[in-house]
């Protein structure tokens, strides 16, 4: 087993630098994700030719990353510094905030604006999959703003970086370059073209409501209105006609399921019954019929005719009510709704008593979670806020909104059976939840004080130690340990290790930590020189 575990592990690792071989992403500078100075070792005739050959040098390496969000789009650009009368290149990475896979398609215009100046360049397509390459040459200088406007089918959308110099001289460009370089001793190199290709997902932290947990199990039901039983109309032995007759079958309305026959009783014989009433039924049909044409010669009286009349609309009632659910075999037993059979109470061959059940069948339209609360909690239960209900066997967490869900009832006295008091909710019926199973719930309070949480997916577990990646640039990442406390089965409060405002890893976690094992073997991968 740890042989295998240790060949998993260095696929992922294999599989974290192939995709970031030098074909996929030919950057321009060592590090991509911060501002970089790369310089070198020459030799010069004189300090000052020294100098000013340091800064020519200097200039053509030095990358200053933008990174900028939308509702929509995440932009991560690699640029040169801004100068005025000078051509910069920015390498811009963009994707959809929905998924952070790679724009693939569609037209942008990057324009640089200061004090009411500008210059653009627009792009008809990606240079390749998910990066755009620009160049543009200011002539004026100055603080102002960098705009990416995508043009695609769905609409037309814009990406602000704030916070963009355009400098006057080299000089001044290098050293402000090299003062805002983003560093940090235990980074994580993982670029776009690495998480483009897993399920990956950032997200800003900031402090909300966390109210107090009240976790519990609950029993799925099938909803009252949803349930249906079928019972026996008649005394008789059960004959299952359908060789599906079992409990999960889902059913249609109408479809026959199984009989009651009554013709080897001696005693409230069935067959017998409707033979009598079919009978009677076609002998007052007859003596009506007679009648019709006897009272149009007056040969017999009105109250005669009536008399027949009335004979022969009840036995026509009798008849055509047994007609529905029996025949000369016996009583049939149809489905009433469409569903699923839940349960079977009866096998072929038994005998049953009229008005005895026989199945019942779910609609599947709606569930009922019948919980059970601490009485300690009992003041708690008029704030619910919010509930998650994970099932543990699927290891799948929904929210009580998002099945539609809603609060039933909170019981005013505990069960009898458990001191327990009952909390029922109803939600949408789905696959993942099977009557008669369980489900655990995590109900959430209101409260009036506020706290980071973060999606469990985020959360890195090491040696009981939990830890989280924070972005220092999207395509830097830094491990943070951090103290944790109650989850609420989606999210987890974190106690102490994260300030409002960072940006972290919420999925893919993992892979990042493979990265950085990755990292340490190659520490070149990633990045072409």
């Amino acid at each position: 087993m740890r042989l295998l575990n240790h060949s998993i592990t260095l696929l992922y690792i294999l599989f974290l630098t192939s995709c970031s071989a030098p074909s996929k992403h030919e950057h321009e500078s060592e590090s991509t994700t911060e501002k970089v100075v790369e310089s070198g070792e020459h030799d010069h005739a004189s300090e000052k030719t020294e100098e000013s050959q340091e800064h020519n040098h200097d200039a053509e390496n030095v990358k200053q990353s933008i990174t900028a969000y939308s509702n929509d789009f995440e932009v991560f650009a690699e640029a040169d510094p801004f100068i005025i009368n000078e051509d910069a290149e920015i390498l811009a990475h963009f994707s959809f905030i929905s998924n952070y896979k790679p724009v693939e398609n569609g037209s942008i215009t990057a324009t640089l604006t200061v004090n009411g100046k500008s210059v653009s360049q627009k792009l008809d397509e990606p240079t390749r999959k998910g990066i755009y390459k620009f160049k543009i040459k200011p002539n004026f200088s100055g603080k102002g703003k960098l705009i990416f406007e995508l043009n695609n089918e769905k609409g037309i959308f814009q990406v602000i970086a704030d916070n963009i110099t355009v400098y006057d001289d080299d000089h001044e460009a290098i050293h402000e370059t090299e003062e805002a370089i983003i560093s940090s001793s235990n980074g994580i190199s993982f670029t776009k073209e690495q998480s483009w290709k897993i399920d990956f997902a950032t997200a800003m932290i900031k402090s909300e409501p966390f109210g107090q947990l009240i976790k519990t199990s609950a029993r799925i039901l099938s909803a009252p209105s949803d349930e249906f039983v079928l019972s026996a109309k008649s005394s008789g032995i059960v004959v299952i006609t359908n060789n599906s007759f079992t409990e999960g079958t889902n059913v249609k309305e109408g479809q026959n399921l199984l009989m009651i026959s009554g013709s080897q009783l001696a005693e409230n014989n069935s067959t017998i019954r409707y033979s009598e009433v079919e009978n009677k039924y076609e002998l007052t049909k007859a003596n009506y019929e007679r009648n019709k044409e006897l009272i149009k010669e007056r040969i017999i009286s009105e109250k005669e005719f009536q008399q027949s009349q009335n004979e022969f609309e009840n036995a026509k009632i009798a008849y055509e009510t047994l007609k529905q659910n029996f025949n000369a075999n016996g009583q049939t037993i149809s489905s009433t709704v469409t569903g699923t059979i839940q349960k079977v109470f009866v096998t072929n061959g038994q005998f049953v008593e009229a008005g005895q059940p026989l199945l019942s069948i779910s609609k599947n339209k709606k569930l009922i979670l019948y919980a059970g609360v601490q009485q300690k909690h009992a003041t708690l239960l008029n704030a619910i806020e919010n509930v998650n209900i994970k099932i543990l066997e699927q290891n799948k967490t929904f929210k009580l909104d998002q099945l539609n869900g809603k609060l039933l009832s909170i019981g005013n006295a505990t069960a009898t059976n458990s001191h327990l008091i009952p909390v029922t909710f109803q939600i949408d019926y789905t696959e993942s939840f099977i009557p008669g199973g369980f489900a655990e719930l995590f109900i959430n309070t209101l409260s009036n004080e506020s706290c980071i949480a973060v999606p469990n997916s985020a959360l890195i577990e090491e040696q009981g130690y939990f830890a989280v990646f924070v972005q220092l640039t999207p395509e830097l990442f830094e491990k943070r340990e951090v103290e944790v406390g109650q989850t609420d089965g989606l999210n987890t409060k974190i106690i102490n290790g994260l300030t409002d405002g960072e940006r972290i890893v919420t999925r893919g976690a993992i892979l990042v930590k493979l990265a950085a094992v990755s990292n340490s073997l190659d520490p070149h991968a990633g990045h072409v020189h």
